[in-house]
């Protein structure tokens, strides 16, 4: 009889997990609003209407199976408790019992209890589990998944001496005139938001995109500003994945040197931004497609076209001006290939190329360029390196040559100055040694260096109409520390090296302690 008992509440629970999903489907497709197959208004109207049929009728079964549920138990509590009338054999355990002094329940009945007890657990944790479907589930207009994510951050830091930005430095700078030489804070700006939707397949690729914030897009004019983060825009994407090709639309990090050093004090812009990390999001359409070489090596080969951005600032606040690379009417070109293998491509090495044309008016015309190669290697257990080196011209759009592309003899509204790409070379490295699955070190070095024969040729005006940077170098040391599977904390300490055109070169030190949890 328990276990006939057993089996029927088996069945029942089985029918409301099974029924959930159901509900949550029908609640979905009442929410949409059009139909992306070419339905007609009526017939989606219908369609929406039987849905709604259909989940009340599922609700109502729900409720008919729960109240099975609880009649089940209380039979199952019956025959695990003997009645007053009892059956023999009830009787004779009892007797048993009594005669022996023992007082307790039979040893028989307490594993029956056990279970009994258990029994109900299951029943309310089956319930709370539905519960925290409906609870966590994102909301959207459409009946596609959505997932949110990020990172809220809290940098606590203090700087030795002056740099351009106190909370995430990525140059050193001459004290003011007030002789300031260090300060101290914290910022939350860091923080980041992500949203992900997961969308049909459509000829046979599976789509998704992304969007991702964060709260660095400048400070208001207005008391303590300097606190209140504007939100921004950092990267998002609309993709096309087949098996083994993926069509990438959207903003991006360049593809052609997609790699950054980790840290947690350095997200508003990636470590050795400026230093020899190129990183700029820039708008752009590319496509991978990956070679299965065996079944633990695969080559890479991916190209697209880019923004031909030049590192200007807009020209306006409120409307988009073109730029000297959108003049010129051409995109910007990019390629790469790459050979990976081992686990979850653990060791990859990769070369890249660039190109993009730049108009600055008056006919003249100054071709940017760049050669990259990025490499992440494992050299022993726990212990790995990775990093980046690059060679251009003109790819201040790329976060190179702190921003500047050309050098200059005078005013570019002057049809006699002379315009001419500024070369540069830099890279960064990185060695990772994972102490344990929850700790890890980091240390690197990265370095960017305009070439300075051209920025001494036209020194003065340069300095005047694009106070641009020298050399700029920059050590980075820091520890990460995972306390549970989305508490993170950080301790980083970096040393920066510059040397702005015609003045002295400058040092400073930036500690950085950071706590985040990922949601």
């Amino acid at each position: 009889m328990r276990a006939t008992i057993k089996l029927r509440l088996f069945i029942v629970l089985a029918c409301i997990v099974l029924a959930e999903p159901f509900r949550a489907l029908s609640q979905e497709s009442s929410t949409t609003g059009t139909s992306a197959d070419g339905v007609t208004a009526q017939q989606l109207r219908d369609e929406i209407q039987d849905l709604r049929q259909l989940m009340l009728q599922l609700r109502a079964e729900t409720e008919q199976y729960r109240e099975e549920v609880r009649r089940l138990q209380q039979e199952l509590r019956a025959e695990g408790q003997p009645s007053a009338g009892g059956n023999p054999g009830n009787a004779t355990e009892k007797a048993t019992t009594a005669a022996s002094g023992n007082q307790a329940q039979p040893a028989a009945e307490l594993p029956e209890a056990a279970r009994v007890s258990k029994l109900e657990d299951d029943v309310r944790l089956l319930s709370g589990k539905v519960d925290d479907q409906y609870q966590t589930k994102v909301e959207s207009a459409s009946k596609y998944r959505v997932r949110l994510s990020g990172i809220a951050l809290f940098n606590a830091f203090a700087n030795r001496g002056s740099v351009d930005s106190i909370d995430v430095p990525q140059r050193a700078m001459m004290l003011g005139t007030l002789g300031q030489n260090g300060s101290v804070g914290g910022t939350l700006r860091q923080s980041q938001i992500g949203l992900e939707v997961f969308g049909p397949e459509w000829q046979g690729a599976r789509v998704d995109a992304n969007l991702n914030f964060d709260f660095a897009g400048g400070f208001p004019d207005t008391s303590n500003g300097v606190v209140l983060g504007v939100p921004r825009l950092r990267t998002g994407t609309v993709n096309l994945r087949w098996p083994n090709t993926t069509l990438v639309m959207g903003q991006d990090a360049p593809f052609f040197s997609a790699l950054s050093p980790t840290s947690l004090a350095s997200l508003y812009e990636p470590v050795f931004a400026y230093s020899g990390n190129l990183w700029s999001w820039i708008p752009q359409v590319r496509l991978e497609h990956r070679f299965r070489v065996s079944d633990r090596s695969s080559a890479i080969l991916q190209g697209g076209l880019l923004d031909p951005l030049t590192g200007e600032t807009p020209g306006n606040e409120y409307q988009r001006l073109p730029q000297a690379g959108e003049v010129s009417h051409t995109p910007a070109f990019a390629t790469r290939a790459a050979w990976a293998s081992g686990k979850d491509d653990s060791f990859s090495i990769g070369a890249g190329a660039y190109f993009n044309r730049q108009s600055y008016g008056f006919g003249r015309i100054v071709d940017g360029w760049a050669g990259t190669l990025d490499w992440e290697v494992p050299l022993v257990a726990r212990l790995s390196v990775r990093g980046e080196f690059f060679r251009g011209s003109a790819i201040g759009g790329l976060g190179a040559a702190g921003g500047d592309s050309i050098v200059v003899s005078g005013d570019l509204s002057y049809p006699q100055a002379v315009v001419r790409g500024l070369n540069v070379v830099g890279g960064w490295s990185q060695l990772k040694f994972r102490a344990t699955p929850a700790l890890e070190f980091n240390g690197g070095y990265g370095q960017d260096n305009p070439f300075s024969s051209q920025l001494r040729q036209y020194s003065y005006a340069q300095a005047r109409f694009y106070p641009g940077l020298g050399i700029n170098r920059d050590v980075m040391i820091n520890s990460i520390y995972r306390a549970r599977s989305n508490l993170l904390l950080s301790l980083e300490y970096r040393h920066l090296y510059s040397a702005h055109l015609l003045n002295p070169r400058v040092t400073a030190e930036h500690v950085n302690a950071a706590i985040g949890v990922l949601f």
